[in-house]
């Protein structure tokens, strides 16, 4: 028996109106708010995003494509290895200060210890 269309409510935003609203907020890197109407609501977009990140869509997507252009020999796969050493600044955040931190009182005064109880008669 032939299948008809999906029962339910038909889309009001076609998928590739969603998927062009994808691709312009990955290129010009605005907020999803900032999508521009005509790709339809911000909020399908990105729920279409996110839901094709999850499943693994993208990256299937993003092997088909690597796969042909590496086909047609239009990848060159040369490394360029950067030997450059960043060391970040003595005072960068994370590092300890030394000297700076000064205890209220020395940890062997007299002052600090307790001389209540079974500590009173021991040292009697």
């Amino acid at each position: 028996m032939p299948q008809g269309k999906k029962p339910g409510r038909p889309p009001i935003w076609t998928r590739r109106q969603l998927i062009d609203g994808i691709r312009f907020r990955t290129r010009t890197g605005v907020p999803w708010r900032d999508v521009p109407e005509r790709y339809g609501p911000w909020a399908r977009s990105y729920d279409l995003f996110r839901r094709w990140q999850r499943d693994g869509t993208w990256q299937r997507i993003f092997n088909a494509l690597q796969a042909r252009a590496d086909a047609k020999d239009l990848i060159t796969w040369d490394l360029n290895i950067d030997s450059t050493v960043a060391r970040a600044h003595q005072h960068a955040a994370g590092a300890r200060k030394r000297g700076t931190c000064k205890r209220s009182r020395p940890a062997g005064s007299a002052s600090s210890r307790t001389t209540t109880g079974s500590a009173a008669r021991a040292a009697v």
